[in-house]
């Protein structure tokens, strides 16, 4: 990039001042793991004081202010700082004790000269126009999102995750508006219809984890168990409000006294306040003392779902385990971001057991993590857990289901090993250790390896440092009608690697309705169960029955055979559970058809009574019906799928199942039968006994309705659009109301306004957006999307936030079967460069496999895309 000018200063910076430490001379754009290192080395005691004046008007810039303090060790060379923003920021000008510097930004760095630092406390006064993007500004609030590297997008700083730094921040913004950031606020003076409010100095974070917010929010405040929590929100339903505060605050109450109680340390960040985003990026982010959250996963409708309660405690447990994970302890560098996000979900996990008693969490442990994490490892774009990252500009890309999903099953492996008391300890001195510093796997696997005789080092290579997963089949002999052997081969899926696997499974062994659960450790590549010799010949052998095992389980024939027509006589939940979710890898390895998935669906779920199961089995019967049957199957099994639905919404006994069985009619439903009376709720004409719909489940119906009757597209979208009461909501509705028109030309030019970033900021309206542009339904008239969508990837990649690039083209291809939308995706891969970015070529291959394979199914049987 050609070098920019700004300001109006008085130093000329030749191209000698671009040369860091060691080999960093001209730095390039993004964040570099070469200068991150450099100047980690030489830059410590790292402080920011920020002041911004934010204006009432979205088309004002935001201007601010800034002093960084750091101690140097070596003033041989320049000063890095990073600050690449947007068309709305600039640089305005830059001083050094009193004297003002003229700097070049080259790449979106500024280069403070050798001449003008010196060794002991440096500090660089800077004023500048703020950059919008990581603002995610709206006419009437903001809030920043600056992970995993994109706090330099708005200010300059040093934009590494092992350059911590207290913050000191003031906001001036509208006398009408509410602020929140991670230090407690100090003061605040008001004039002229403006309000400056002051916070107190941070504990140190990194910048990812620096955060404020601004804008017309309502604040509730709750106190338990002596802390004051604070819940920043936009919902305009008062009643949805009232429902759900006190849970969302007793949750977070319940996850801190666990975490304090589990590691020893108590909460290390003084106050706890949250914000409620409507239409938020992600479910949540852990900013130390400003948590924010996805509004529509905390303030939940009276037809939300087990799973939907479930994963708002989850959400909540997540977030503030971070306080501790990710937090305090931070990662040198994000190649191991996956540290936080795996034990903030695997600590989710044990938080939320006692909140709800009455759940089996060995299922939820099972159905919650094991499919999202096939989804991806039985692909060709799977991907390690832990992977090399040269640039933080592509630290975006690391996310996703195997750090998410993958590595909490990864690490209950870990604990198993280890055993329980030595990894809380092993935990417990890491936190202690590394407290407000930074720390690698390697340090955390060094402390645990020294509690157990297992080799760690080992272990890990195999289950961290690799992708994919372990390819393991049934050997059984039965003479005389027991079992004369039984044994697990395992085998690497990539034949060149001949990787071997170590863990821990419980062998689910049925017959005649009972399970007899025996534990078999594998650690070479094939274990004998010498346990199971002489047992009575069994109707089925299941290696992950007791929901522990993880890997591409082929089943001997006869337990498949069996397990695909008598799942529902099993007695034990997590047997069931663990049944489904193999059957469906053999669905898709083409053991099984979908039809026989669906065959089984209908027998079971008017016999199924854990909810989470009927969840489960309901979204993998969706899934077949729309992406594994033909047009012309879809057309034998509508009809008793949509009446084993309506029964079963009939039949069960609570909202929350209600709720679970309403929206999956409603996304299934096909017939003129179920559409009329559909739109008789919608409408308002009917209810549904025992389920209180809210406005957001208005809004989907009239969606889906408008999707299914085109001819009155119009009508139901015009009546809903004057039904929402809440502007937030009736902004996202207008915004995606074009990608579910009748008119083809409207589609495409809501499809062609998205190549413009700014169009593309409110993500997870873009992603509905996307998703009803490429409805089943609609999937043949949306084929044409599929390629300028793979074109526009890396863009996507490079102004989007951490998960947008995977969900985009979940988004795009989820609607698609056919065996023209699968050429478009091979042609893609075949045709891009070999510089092309692999974990793009990945992140494409995840999300085609489905594709892929249900193409397959109806004949197109051509390989898909290049493997790993």
């Amino acid at each position: 990039m050609a070098a920019m000018r700004v300001g109006p200063l008085t130093l000329i910076l030749g191209m000698t001042v671009l040369a860091a430490q060691q080999s960093v001379r001209q730095p390039e754009p993004g964040v570099s793991e070469t200068l991150a290192v450099a100047r980690a080395h030489r830059i410590s005691d790292v402080h920011y004081t920020v002041a911004l004046r934010i204006p009432s008007s979205r088309e004002e810039r935001v201007s601010g202010t800034e002093t960084i303090s750091f101690a140097l060790t070596d003033a041989n060379t320049p000063v890095i700082l990073d600050f690449a923003p947007d068309k709305a920021g600039r640089l305005e000008g830059i001083r050094i004790g009193g004297n003002a510097l003229t700097a070049e930004q080259v790449n979106g760095h500024i280069a403070i000269p050798a001449t003008a630092i010196h060794t002991g406390v440096n500090q660089v006064e800077l004023t500048f126009e703020a950059g919008d993007t990581p603002l995610n500004r709206s006419s009437d609030f903001l809030y920043t999102i600056f992970v995993p590297a994109r706090a330099h997008e708005a200010f300059p700083c040093f934009d590494q995750p092992d350059l911590k730094a207290r913050w000191t921040l003031s906001l001036d913004v509208p006398d009408d508006w509410q602020v929140l950031a991670n230090g407690a606020e100090s003061a605040r003076s008001s004039a002229g219809g403006r309000t400056v409010v002051h916070f107190d100095e941070t504990q140190p974070i990194p910048t990812y984890l620096f955060a404020f917010a601004a804008g017309k929010f309502f604040v509730e405040t709750a106190e338990r168990n002596g802390r004051t929590f604070r819940m920043f929100h936009r919902e305009t339903d008062a009643a949805k409000v009232a429902r759900n505060k006190d849970a969302i605050f007793d949750l977070h109450a319940a996850a801190l006294e666990w975490l304090e109680r589990y590691t020893g340390i108590p909460y290390p960040f003084g106050k706890f306040d949250f914000l409620l985003v409507p239409s938020f990026q992600f479910g949540g982010m852990e900013h130390p003392g400003a948590i924010f959250y996805n509004a529509s996963g905390l303030l939940l409708d009276p037809s939300a779902t087990q799973n939907e309660l479930l994963g708002r405690a989850s959400v909540i447990s997540h977030e503030t385990t971070h306080m501790w994970f990710g937090d305090l302890v931070t990662m040198r560098w994000f190649t191991d971001v996956w540290m936080k996000e795996v034990f903030a979900n695997y600590m989710a996990a044990k938080i939320v057991n006692p909140s709800f008693p009455g759940i089996n969490h060995e299922l939820r442990f099972l159905l919650s993590y094991y499919p999202s994490a096939y989804d991806v490892d039985r692909t060709a774009g799977s991907n390690a857990i832990r992977q090399p990252l040269a640039n933080l500009a592509e630290a975006g890309t690391l996310y996703g289901a195997i750090i998410y999903q993958k590595a909490p099953i990864v690490m209950r492996q870990l604990e198993t090993l280890v055993g329980s008391e030595a990894f809380r300890d092993g935990l417990r001195e890491y936190l202690r250790r590394y407290s407000y510093s930074n720390a690698s796997w390697t340090d955390l696997i060094s402390l645990l390896d020294s509690r157990t005789p297992e080799d760690l080092a080992e272990w890990s290579h195999a289950w961290v440092d690799e992708p994919g997963r372990p390819v393991i089949s049934t050997e059984l002999q039965v003479t005389n009608g027991k079992i004369a052997r039984l044994a697990f081969v395992q085998r690497d899926p990539i034949s060149a690697r001949g990787l071997t696997w170590t863990e821990r499974m419980q062998v689910a062994i049925g017959r005649e309705g009972s399970v007899t659960s025996v534990p078999v450790e594998l650690n070479g590549g094939r274990a004998e169960v010498p346990a199971a010799v002489g047992m009575a010949a069994p109707e089925f052998v299941l290696p992950n029955g007791g929901g522990i095992a993880y890997g591409e389980f082929h089943l001997d024939p006869h337990s498949r055979d069996w397990l695909l027509h008598h799942v529902p006589e099993i007695a034990d939940a997590l047997t069931r559970g663990a049944a489904w979710v193999t059957l469906w890898d053999a669905m898709l390895d083409g053991e099984a058809q979908p039809a026989d998935l669906v065959s089984l669906a209908l027998q079971a779920l008017p016999r199924e009574k854990d909810e989470q199961n009927v969840q489960r089995i309901l979204g993998y019967s969706t899934q077949a019906y729309w992406k594994f049957l033909s047009p012309d199957a879809r057309q034998r099994v509508g009809a008793p799928l949509e009446r084993a639905f309506r029964a079963g919404l009939a039949a069960a006994p609570t909202a929350s199942l209600k709720g679970a069985w309403f929206n999956a009619l409603r996304d299934l439903a096909s017939s003129a039968d179920t559409l009329g009376w559909l739109t008789n709720v919608w409408s308002e004409r009917e209810q549904v006994p025992g389920l209180v719909l809210s406005e957001t489940d208005y809004i989907r119906l009239a969606e889906e309705l408008a999707v299914r009757e085109p001819a009155d597209a119009d009508r139901i979208l015009n009546e809903q659009a004057a039904r929402i009461k809440n502007p937030d909501r009736k902004a996202q509705f207008a915004f995606v109301r074009p990608a579910i028109s009748a008119d083809a030309a409207t589609r495409d030019a809501w499809f062609a306004s998205l190549a413009n970033p700014a169009n593309r900021r409110r993500e997870p309206w873009v992603l509905e957006g996307l998703r009803y542009l490429h409805h089943p339904l609609r999937a043949a008239s949306a084929v044409h999307y599929i390629a300028p969508s793979l074109d526009m990837l890396q863009e996507i990649q490079r102004t989007g936030d951490i998960f947008f690039p995977k969900r985009w083209m979940d988004a795009t291809l989820g609607g698609h079967q056919s065996a023209s939308a699968a050429a478009i995706v091979r042609g893609f891969l075949d045709r891009v460069p070999p510089a092309y970015p692999d974990r793009l070529r990945r992140i494409i291959l995840s999300s085609a496999d489905d594709l892929f394979r249900a193409a397959s199914m109806t004949g197109d049987t051509r390989p898909s895309g290049r493997g790993n």
